[in-house]
């Protein structure tokens, strides 16, 4: 039943309690309290807005790898590239790359910009970008 809840509140985080419940079969109480619980478990984390990033200028999409240097504090890069608004998404990989990220930014010239912003954090030795042609699909659902 809570697989059923989370699915449908992924594809739909704005589903009222109301509508929930008259998919998986449950009142609209019982659904409210269920995901209260996952909600207090830290299953549901929280619910946000999906925009179309061209709408809003956004029309540069790169993925950088960060290589670090052999004297990283990973917690100083880590707040470093956390305070960067630039930065949609990182992840904390294995490989000869410490951290991939995902950068969205109007132009090429803010793209460069940030990355020598990276390139300067402490404890980076070097980063390798590959910008995004076109999106096929992004936040896959089910």
């Amino acid at each position: 039943m809570d697989q059923q809840l989370i699915e449908l509140l992924r594809a739909n985080g704005r589903a009222s309690y109301a509508e929930l419940a008259r998919q998986v079969g449950l009142s609209s109480p019982a659904v409210h309290e269920r995901v209260g619980k996952l909600e207090t478990a830290g299953v549901i984390t929280g619910y946000r807005a999906v925009i179309d990033p061209a709408a809003v200028g956004l029309d540069v999409t790169a993925l950088v790898s960060v290589i670090e240097s052999d004297s990283v504090d990973e917690t100083g890069v880590e707040q470093a590239l956390q305070a960067m608004i630039q930065i949609e998404d990182c992840w904390r990989v294995a490989g000869s790359e410490g951290y991939v990220l995902k950068v969205r930014v109007d132009d090429i010239p803010a793209l460069e910009a940030s990355i020598s912003a990276i390139n300067r954090i402490r404890g980076v030795a070097r980063t390798r970008t590959t910008v995004v042609l076109s999106t096929k699909w992004e936040g896959r659902r089910g």
